[in-house]
């Protein structure tokens, strides 16, 4: 079983920190499982459910969703548009989510996401610096901005902000297709 992964796809930090500029400040959305955090920790939909008719049902597809579709919001992101178009997998839940300074993302597991379940969660920090402190299973992952990193999320994880600013990733739950599993072994061997 792999942990996590630093994948060989960099993109431009300052490019993606251009389209989250673009981002009105009051669009995002408060993360809906209070008991994970504390302080703020919201999102933002880049793709979500085709039959979504409401923000936070883009942003937390229910199980079982089958139809996907981009956001208005990806549409004018193209930064965003390239990090995933660089993704050659089927996508399904894409989100932009935020950890503001001084909150805490307890320590938690999501379910039926590591490579062996044939879903992976991406992570591409957008945003992020030394002080944020990410643990997976117990050890520190050192997320840099714009990289690419597969984290099974399966197993115990858990965030601090200790910075001054806010951490934003690009989360992005894909199906395993040939193209991923090349793209995993080539990196475990690398590593």
């Amino acid at each position: 079983m792999i942990k996590s992964l630093k994948l060989p796809l960099t993109f431009n930090p300052q490019a993606l920190r251009k389209d989250l500029e673009r981002i009105a400040a009051d669009s995002w959305i408060a993360h809906f499982v209070k008991v994970n955090y504390s302080g703020d920790w919201s999102g933002i939909a880049l793709r979500g459910p085709a039959d979504a008719v409401h923000p936070v049902q883009s942003l937390f597809a229910n199980p079982g969703t089958k139809e996907w579709a981009d956001t208005d919001v990806l549409q004018t992101s193209p930064n965003f548009r390239d990090v995933l178009a660089a993704f050659k997998c089927p996508l399904l839940s894409v989100r932009l989510l935020r950890l503001a300074p001084g909150s805490v993302i307890k320590e938690h597991r999501d379910h039926s996401l590591g490579l062996e379940d044939g879903e992976v969660r991406l992570h591409v920090p957008v945003q992020t610096n030394p002080a944020v402190e990410f643990y997976l299973d117990g050890e520190r992952v050192p997320l840099r901005e714009g990289e690419t990193w597969y984290l099974n999320v399966n197993l115990p994880h858990r965030v601090t902000n200790n910075s001054s600013q806010y951490r934003v990733h690009i989360v992005a739950d894909c199906v395993v297709n040939d193209w991923l599993r090349r793209l995993f072994e080539s990196s475990a061997n690398d590593s």
